[in-house]
């Protein structure tokens, strides 16, 4: 890879300090920090690196020292000590020929020089949100981290998420201390909603001398973390801010997956088993499980896939309707009729609007500003006996399994633990190298260091243009419950720019296979064959 100082746009080489970062007295016109202090570089053929904020950038004297991992023994047999600073990971991997390279955010790893002295470390770590398999492996990791490859001693846990920095809650957090909570679900430092008071939150910070701030918790946390962060910067404290990303649903943008997603998957198979078992053994017996998913869908959607033996899911992006050709019921009768028993799983956030149209519900928030949800799986529950019971024709067992608070409060699972650790690694190594003002996650396999911007401005849904929705769709042979209407305003939201138009009622079904930037070359090709997986499960108009 060409180095990031030549692909500069419009400049020669600039200038670099003992990291490798750009010069602040030196910087190019191609690095842009008027926008909200974004850092973009533009480089040849359509390079773009989004970077994250580092403490030269506003500290340009900050000492830099040798990085202690080139004399600790676990590390004597690795090959390459430490990332390349030119080392950047690419957003997109499926490109076209003569694309432009598209964005880059640079990638995890220790650094040859770090803008911390190990015995000047004082770090916190804080916990913020609802629970998730893997946060005290997260807790644990970082700890060990530290003190292992980096010799620091102190290091602090605030209890109770934010409101815990301006309450005074602490814990001391040593290797000994952690050593099994990995094994423990939950927080050992408790977590809350709310209580984001940056002033407050800062001049705890400050007056406790931390400079370094790991924060875990979902978008919003990550949101309170950005603002910690200008804050500091704002006063010119030497502390790095970095943000864990967290969410069970899976619905953090930009990086591959969230941690706990792996062991929400694993465990909700329990819930659907058991519904599974319940309803194949009574007549007419149906399974009703409800999954979390606020407002992505992937828990329900990869717990179907996981199964086989889910007939139905719905999730939040894909909108369904009960009653008439085509509805939930018509399906649900048919079914029953085929089979004699049927599972049904539905994430939270699934037809809230059919419950607010039903009940005339007011919109309320929770202290994180999540939306509070009405009981989806209740409500359904009860809408499918009221069908059967006004019809008279069939009576049904119906049996409603909510498994919510039981997934998200087991220890993570093997492969969770492994990846708490990388992120917990990837996390330590940027904020020792002077990186502030980032979340870490993988991005096409490869850990990166993202800024706070890019994981708070959107959420990851679940795109039911892809091939992933179809082949669910494809499993169970449910209808997609879409009119033409939600069709095209789908097919318009993800695809405007290759599909052509519906010239008339085909199926109640999606005929694109995958979104269209990414997956433009094979549309031609699995167009009809995934109108025909959809049509085998779905009614002509």
């Amino acid at each position: 890879m060409a180095s990031l100082s030549s692909s500069l746009s419009s400049v020669s080489a600039p200038a670099k300090n003992g990291n490798g970062a750009i010069s602040r007295s030196d910087r190019p016109m191609a690095l842009d920090l008027k926008l909200n202090q974004r850092k973009i570089v533009h480089g040849d053929a359509g390079y773009v690196l989004e970077d994250v904020p580092h403490l030269t950038d506003y500290i340009p004297d900050a000492p830099n020292y040798p990085n202690p991992l080139q004399d600790n023994p676990a590390y004597s047999v690795v090959k390459q000590y430490f990332v390349n600073t030119d080392d950047t990971v690419a957003q997109k991997i499926v490109v076209h020929k003569g694309s432009p390279r598209g964005t880059h955010f640079r990638r995890a790893g220790p650094r040859q020089k770090v803008y911390f002295e190990s015995d000047e470390v004082h770090a916190c770590i804080v916990t913020c949100g609802g629970l998730c398999p893997g946060l005290n492996t997260v807790i644990r990791e970082i700890v060990c981290g530290l003190a292992h490859m980096y010799g620091v001693t102190k290091i602090l846990g605030i209890e109770g998420g934010y409101r815990g920095f301006y309450a005074r809650n602490t814990i001391s957090l040593t290797p000994k201390s952690v050593n099994d909570i990995h094994k423990r679900g939950g927080t050992i430092l408790s977590t809350s909603r709310g209580g984001h008071d940056t002033s407050k939150i800062v001049d705890s910070i400050q007056d406790r001398g931390i400079n370094q701030v790991y924060i875990i918790g979902g978008d919003g946390t990550q949101k309170g973390a950005s603002v910690i962060f200008e804050e500091i910067q704002r006063r010119g404290l030497k502390v790095a801010v970095v943000g864990i990303p967290k969410t069970i649903d899976n619905d953090i943008a930009v990086i591959d997956k969230s941690f706990g997603f792996d062991t929400a998957v694993e465990e909700a198979q329990r819930a659907i088993n058991a519904a599974h078992v319940e309803a194949g053994s009574v007549e007419n017996g149906i399974g009703v499980v409800k999954l979390m998913g606020r407002y992505s869908g992937f828990i329900a959607m990869y717990a179907t896939l996981a199964s086989r033996d889910v007939d139905c899911c719905l999730i939040p992006e894909s909108p369904f309707y009960l009653e008439g050709k085509g509805g939930l019921f018509e399906f649900i009768e048919k079914r029953l009729k085929e089979n004699g028993h049927m599972v049904l799983v539905v994430a939270e956030g699934a037809g809230q609007e059919l419950i607010a149209e039903s009940m005339r519900s007011m919109n309320h928030e929770d202290a994180s500003g999540n939306k509070l949800l009405l009981d989806v799986g209740l409500w359904l529950s009860q809408k499918i006996k009221d069908h059967f019971s006004c019809k008279g024709k069939m009576t049904i067992n119906l049996k409603y399994i909510d498994p919510t608070y039981m997934i998200r409060a087991v220890p993570a699972n093997a492969s969770d633990n492994v990846y708490s650790t990388l992120l917990a690694h990837s996390a330590l190594h940027g904020a020792m190298a002077g990186y502030t003002g980032f979340t870490v996650g993988p991005v096409n396999g490869r850990h990166a260091y993202i800024p706070f911007y890019r994981v708070t401005e959107a959420r990851n849904n679940v795109v039911i243009t892809d091939r992933m929705w179809a082949r669910l769709l494809s499993s169970t042979n449910q209808p997609s419950f879409l009119t033409l209407k939600d069709i095209e305003s789908v097919r318009n939201v993800y695809s405007p720019k290759y599909l052509p138009p519906i010239k008339e009622p085909i199926y109640n079904g999606l005929p694109n296979s995958g979104s269209a930037e990414e997956h433009h070359d094979d549309q031609v090709a699995d167009e009809s064959s995934l109108v025909n997986q959809i049509s085998g499960a779905t009614t002509k108009h």
